[in-house]
């Protein structure tokens, strides 16, 4: 449990360190109308449903009482293919006990096809363009950061984004 709780620590840190990067060296364009949102940490997450890399629709609630930590990237994304051998880990290494990668790539669904295939991602991935990216804002990435993740606990409270 202390390594499972010191690796989240070190996720945590190092995109915390990719969001603050963003979020202050990049401003929405003037009369975006990007919503505005809290935290979240502390709410209940939201649900939503968005097609897998297979074109099969995945709902969040469907992967239950798991801990889920969803990840928002990009093919072309390179911050967000280097914390992908990370995720792969981690899904690995604690599946097992509950916790779940869910991988939700902002981007085209053959792109990531490929993209899973080549380099052997081993956690669900859901694709979309427009609908990722209205997700991605409910669970505050306003700004349209990637990569950007939350992390929800086995009951459904966002813990961290």
């Amino acid at each position: 449990m202390r390594r499972f709780l010191v690796t989240i620590v070190s996720i945590a840190a190092l995109l915390s360190g990719f969001y603050l990067s963003a979020r202050y060296y990049a401003e929405p364009a003037p009369g975006s109308d990007v919503p505005q949102s809290g935290n979240l940490v502390g709410d209940l997450r939201p649900d939503f449903t968005l097609a897998n890399n297979h074109g099969e629709f995945v709902s969040l609630s469907q992967f239950g009482n798991k801990t889920i930590l969803l990840n928002f990237w990009a093919t072309w994304c390179a911050p967000c293919r280097q914390e992908m051998p990370m995720l792969m880990d981690l899904q690995r290494q604690y599946g097992s006990t509950g916790f779940q990668v869910v991988g939700i790539a902002l981007d085209d669904r053959e792109k990531v096809k490929s993209f899973v295939s080549t380099y052997g991602i081993s956690y669900p991935i859901l694709v979309g363009e427009s609908d990722v990216f209205e997700t991605s804002a409910d669970y505050g990435n306003t700004e349209g950061v990637l990569p950007y993740s939350v992390l929800i606990d086995d009951t459904g409270v966002i813990r961290w984004r």
